[in-house]
C-alpha cells in the first residue's frame, strides 16, 4: 500500500467533517484518531494522558466513538467515554471537569444527515486551537497506510479500567446549577417548548428544570438520524416551521431550538416568529449586564451584529471582534476574562463555565430573562431596539460545485467596488471573508464556510428592505444569482 499523498481529513472551522462512506469512514477516523493520539502523547511529558470522548446521535456516531477509543486505548491513553448519545458542551464541560489531554466529540453539527465529524476540545473544554489542529493534520500528512493506527480491543480495554464508560450527562446537569438559579426557574408559571431537532440535546432541560410549576414540552425529541422534515439540524428560521406553529397554538411563551449537537440556539418568539442569532446575542449581552450585573469583556466574531458594539459602548465594558469561530472566540475570552463570546451562528459561551459554545445553558439563560423580567421575547426585543435602535440582518448561503471553490474566491477577494446598493463604502477589510462597512452603518460580508461548499452572504442594515438589497449585492459581486 502506497503512502497518503492527499489525505481526505481536513480540519475547518470546527472540526473534520466529511460525507458517511465517502470520506468519513471507519478507515480514515481511525487515522485521524491515531493523529490525535500522537499529538497526546508528544504533549503527555511521560504522563499517561486522558481522552474524553462523546458522540452525538447521528448515524454510526456511537461505533465511530469506540473506534476512536480503540485507537487512544492501543496508545495507552486513558479513555472517558460517554455511556450514551451526548451535548458537545456536556462533552466539553467533562473535558474540563478532568483537565483531561483533550476532548472528542464524534459530531457534525448543524450539517445534513449524510455527514459526520469530529470535534477536537482543549483542557479547558474549547476548541483546539487552530496551532494544535495544524499538528494533528501535519501528522496525519506524517501517517503511512502501513503504519496501522494501534488498535486495542474495545471488550477488553473496558474490563481493564483502560476504558471507563461513565455518564458524562450528570457531571453536567450538576455544574449548571451553579451557574442559575433553577429552582426559582422551577417555580415559574412558563410553558415552554423545546425542539432538539433530532439531536443530542434532548432530555437535559426537562431533567435540569422540571419538578415545579415549569411546563416543559418537548418534540422532535426521539434520536433519528434522517432529521425528518428539516434540511438539517441546524435552528434557523428554514428548519423551525413546526416549532414556529406549535409555539402560539398552545399558548407557550417562548420555542427553544438546539442544533445536533446542542451547541446553538435558536428561540422562537410567543408569537411565532423566528428571533435571528444577532438579536439572540445582544439580548444575552443585555441579560448579563442588567439582569446578573456582570461586567467583562464582549468578544464577538466578524459576523455579529453592531447591536453589540453599542451595547459595549453604553455599558462601558470592552467588545473584541475576532474571525468566524468559536477557537477564536475563546482565547480572546479567556485572554480578557470576558464574561460572554458568541457568533452569528448561534452559538454562545460564558465566563465561569467552559470557554464554548452552550446552547443548553444558553436556553436556560435566555428563560430567566423571561422570568425577571416577566416580559415576552418580541417585549425583550423592543427593550433591545429602544436602547441600540432597530437593527435587521439576514444570510443567505449558496452551495456551489466544489472545483468552482478557487475561482469564486478569487473573484470575491479582487471585488472592489466604490458603492454597494447606492451608499458609500467606508471601510473594506479581510479578517475573514470579504466585508464592506457603508456609510449608513450598514455591512455585507461574503465569506465561505469552512466545513462546506458554501457561499455565505452576510448583511445587516436599518430596515428589511435593504437587508435584502445588500444580498442581492453580495450575490452580484460573487458572480451568483442562486440562493
Amino acid at each position: 500500500m502506497s503512502k497518503i499523498e492527499k489525505p481526505l481529513i481536513k480540519f475547518g472551522t470546527d472540526g473534520w467533517r466529511g460525507i458517511i462512506a465517502e470520506d468519513f469512514t471507519f478507515e480514515n477516523v481511525r487515522l485521524c484518531a491515531q493523529a490525535i493520539a500522537n499529538y497526546i502523547l508528544s504533549d503527555s511529558k511521560g504522563k499517561q494522558a486522558e481522552a474524553v470522548i462523546g458522540y452525538d446521535t447521528r448515524f454510526l456516531s456511537d461505533d465511530f466513538a469506540k473506534t476512536v477509543a480503540q485507537v487512544m486505548a492501543g496508545n495507552n491513553i486513558k479513555v472517558i467515554m460517554s455511556d450514551s448519545a451526548c451535548a458537545t458542551p456536556v462533552l466539553s464541560y467533562g473535558t474540563a471537569a478532568r483537565n483531561a489531554a483533550t476532548g472528542i466529540m464524534i459530531t457534525a453539527s448543524h450539517n445534513p444527515p449524510n455527514w459526520n465529524g469530529i470535534k477536537i476540545k482543549a483542557p479547558n473544554g474549547s476548541s483546539a486551537s487552530p496551532e494544535v489542529i495544524r499538528i494533528i493534520e501535519d501528522s496525519i500528512n506524517n501517517i503511512s497506510r502501513r503504519q496501522e493506527p494501534c488498535l486495542a480491543d474495545f471488550d477488553q480495554s473496558v474490563h481493564t479500567g483502560l476504558i471507563e464508560i461513565t455518564d458524562l450527562n450528570s457531571i453536567y446537569a450538576n455544574g449548571i446549577t451553579k451557574m442559575v438559579d433553577t429552582d426559582s426557574l422551577k417555580k415559574a408559571p412558563l410553558k415552554v417548548i423545546f425542539d432538539s431537532m433530532y439531536g443530542s440535546g434532548a432530555g437535559y432541560l426537562p431533567r435540569i428544570l422540571e419538578g415545579g410549576k415549569l411546563e416543559l414540552i418537548e418534540i422532535n425529541s426521539g434520536p433519528n438520524p434522517a432529521f425528518p422534515g428539516i434540511q438539517q439540524p441546524e435552528p434557523i428560521s428554514g428548519n423551525l416551521h413546526k416549532l414556529s406553529k406549535i409555539v402560539p397554538e398552545t399558548g407557550a411563551a417562548v420555542g427553544l431550538a438546539t442544533d445536533g449537537d446542542a451547541d446553538r440556539l435558536g428561540i422562537i418568539d410567543e408569537n411565532g416568529t423566528y428571533l435571528n442569532t444577532l438579536q439572540i446575542y445582544s439580548l444575552l449581552i443585555l441579560y448579563l449586564l442588567e439582569i446578573r450585573e456582570k461586567r467583562g469583556a464582549i468578544v464577538k466574531t466578524i459576523t455579529s451584529s453592531q447591536m453589540v458594539d453599542k451595547l459595549g459602548a453604553l455599558y462601558d465594558v470592552p467588545v473584541y471582534e475576532v474571525p468566524v469561530g468559536f477557537k477564536y472566540v475563546a482565547p480572546v475570552m479567556l485572554e480578557h476574562n470576558a464574561m460572554i463570546g458568541g457568533e452569528e451562528s448561534g452559538g454562545y459561551g460564558y465566563r465561569d463555565h467552559i470557554p464554548e459554545r452552550d446552547g443548553l445553558l444558553s436556553s436556560i439563560f435566555f428563560l430567566d430573562y423571561l422570568v425577571k423580567t416577566g416580559r415576552t421575547p418580541s417585549q425583550l426585543i423592543d427593550l433591545l431596539y429602544s436602547k441600540v435602535g432597530p437593527h435587521y440582518y439576514d444570510r443567505e448561503d449558496i452551495l456551489f460545485p466544489a472545483e468552482k471553490r478557487q475561482e469564486l474566491f478569487k473573484r470575491v477577494q479582487l471585488a472592489n467596488p466604490n458603492s454597494i446598493a447606492g451608499e458609500a463604502i467606508i471601510k473594506r477589510d479581510d479578517l475573514d471573508g470579504m466585508r464592506f462597512i457603508l456609510k449608513d452603518n450598514s455591512w455585507l460580508l461574503i465569506r465561505f464556510s469552512g466545513t462546506e461548499p458554501l457561499l455565505r452572504i452576510y448583511a445587516e442594515s436599518s430596515s428589511p428592505e435593504r437587508v435584502v438589497l445588500l444580498i442581492q449585492e453580495g450575490k452580484a459581486i460573487a458572480g451568483l444569482k442562486g440562493g
